[in-house]
């Protein structure tokens, strides 16, 4: 076992009393000690109650002959986060993430791990430290919050944000905002849409790492109790067999995940955090295979905020599961792919079936005939963006106009709340980058602002940034090369014509290359930007994270 290295020998003595110091027994230390990591906090909904999600893993760990031994992350909650300067600090979180959970249990030879998270930059972060860490490991997740009621439909916290514009725009009263704000967040779990936690925690279980059920089962619900037990169970398996992530995390399981990514219309994140962990875990997925999936996989649902159902109908209809059989009717599925489970996809999805068509469209009859997400390039994106398609009204598919060019969100923001901003402008927020944030902050404010002053038909929003999965409307994110870097969004003046065009995956200026050309150069002229913190952990971040087309990933 790799945990001998601490505890067995003549030599070890002085570790067994510091082992035995804790309560643990002779008996304890001649099982598999299992790492039990969690993000739990007083901060996060999505993590509020993993205390309990721990015990139940616990207690699986223990019923199947393992020693847990627990120990604690870091969270940022990217709602709370959203709209200052706390987003700057959220990406960077992921790689915090996964270089503490890979120190400890470096510093701490355990035999397996079971990892315990549910949001944002957390699942992307724990997922790094498995890829990193290449030791048997489960993940499980808290599971996704219930949906609010508000008039009798079903709403999450990606209403409330539209309802500032609302509010801004008169069409919304004080009365009504109080109430929406108050019920539209019920209770536990991970924000109830298809937003980015649950899209990372679907496609968690998509790529074999998690259980049947992962992604989708409601956080106060007692199967997510059962599930975590069986996490415990599951992890003493693969620790008996050697089941590691990289066995799983191969490049069929990683399009698998795409392939459910596209199928659900997940965030625009994913083609952040998959391209990353797949280069913590030395396996080649770059934004080409996210364009070549989407051309192949056709959209089934419509959560959230591209539609009207919510997690917990997601679950009800049959889960990833059933999307994943689904897809596999046109082979678009690898079934052969290993999973935590021990067993292949084709094993864990024989008897899944869809249970609502109206949640999850048969693949004979899809919501789109390509996927949720498109891969947009052109001289404004020689490297990529991307933007969430299943999420943008059909007048805007294709749209051309002149760019407001604004050098951080703050600036975008006053000008869409000052009513500065008019039907067919594109909003162009820049130097918030990866680099040039730092940080790529997410940015739901402005889009949902647009949105919820009913501009979303008219007005398009670019950038170097990245969107929150809770975004909708013609918002296209994560443009590389960034600003910071001398991509040519840096050249963008104000009133240039800029052209999307969704079907044909481009985004265009329309000036001449030479007059792109000797902008830049101008740019280059002046020197590198001062970045925008200029001193601790951002600071470092800014210096050594790559480029967003490449998952705003660190040196290996």
């Amino acid at each position: 076992m790799r945990s001998d290295a601490m505890k067995k020998g003549i030599e070890r003595a002085p570790h067994r009393s510091l082992l035995y110091a804790l309560g643990l027994s002779k008996g304890d230390l001649k099982k598999p000690l299992i790492g039990v990591v969690n993000s739990g906090n007083e901060i996060i909904p999505g993590h509020i109650h993993l205390d309990k999600i721990t015990e139940a893993v616990k207690l699986g760990i223990r019923d199947a002959g393992g020693t847990p031994m627990e120990f604690r992350t870091i969270g940022i909650c990217d709602g709370l986060a959203m709209g200052h300067t706390g987003m700057k600090y959220s990406l960077g979180s992921r790689e915090l993430i996964a270089d503490s959970i890979e120190t400890v249990a470096m510093g701490t030879p355990f035999d397996g791990l079971v990892m315990i998270t549910n949001c944002d930059k957390i699942v992307p972060g724990m997922l790094i430290a498995a890829m990193r860490l290449n030791i048997p490991t489960v993940v499980i997740s808290g599971g996704p919050m219930l949906a609010g009621i508000y008039k009798g439909k079903k709403v999450g916290v990606d209403d409330v944000f539209e309802a500032v514009g609302e509010y801004t725009a008169g069409k919304l009263n004080d009365k009504d905002l109080d109430f929406l704000e108050m019920h539209a967040c019920p209770g536990p779990g991970s924000c109830s849409g298809m937003y980015t936690a649950n899209t990372m925690n679907c496609l968690t279980e998509a790529l074999g790492l998690g259980l049947p059920g992962n992604g989708t089962i409601p956080a106060v619900d007692a199967d997510r109790m059962r599930l975590a037990e069986e996490a415990g169970h599951t992890i003493m398996k693969c620790v008996e067999e050697n089941i590691k992530p990289r066995d799983i995390a191969t490049k069929e399981a990683f399009y698998n995940a795409i392939a459910v990514d596209m199928a659900l219309g997940g965030s625009t994140n994913t083609a952040l955090h998959i391209p990353a962990i797949a280069y913590y875990a030395e396996v080649d997925i770059t934004l080409d295979d996210f364009d070549k999936l989407t051309e192949k996989v056709p959209h089934l649902c419509q959560l959230a905020p591209s539609g009207p159902d919510h997690m917990e109908d997601l679950n009800r209809a049959g889960g990833i599961p059933a999307i994943m059989k689904e897809l596999s009717k046109k082979g678009l599925i690898n079934s052969d792919a290993k999973t935590v489970t021990g067993k292949k996809v084709k094993e864990n999805i024989k008897d899944a079936e869809i249970m609502d068509n109206n949640v999850i469209a048969p693949i004979d009859n899809p919501r789109h005939p390509t996927g949720g997400l498109t891969i947009l390039k052109g001289n404004l994106a020689p490297e990529g963006s991307v933007v969430k398609s299943a999420a943008v009204v059909k007048e805007m598919l294709v749209n051309e106009g002149p760019a407001r060019v604004f050098n951080s969100e703050e600036e975008a923001v006053e000008a869409i709340l000052s009513k500065k901003i008019k039907e067919g402008d594109v909003v162009v927020i820049r130097y918030e980058g990866p680099k040039g944030g730092p940080g790529m902050r997410e940015m739901l404010t402005p889009t949902s602002a647009i949105a919820g002053m009913g501009l979303d038909k008219s007005v398009s929003l670019i950038t170097d940034g990245r969107f929150s999965g809770a975004t909708r409307g013609s918002s296209v994110g994560h443009i590389s090369p960034e600003a910071a870097a001398f991509g040519p969004i840096a050249a963008i003046q104000e009133g240039d014509r800029i052209e999307i065009n969704i079907p044909e995956k481009r985004i265009t200026l329309k000036i001449s290359n030479e007059e792109l050309e000797t902008r830049l150069n101008k740019l280059k002229e002046k020197g590198e930007p001062e970045p925008k913190i200029k001193r601790g952990y951002m600071y470092r971040y800014s210096r050594l994270v790559s480029s967003a087309a490449k998952g705003a990933v660190f040196p290996l």
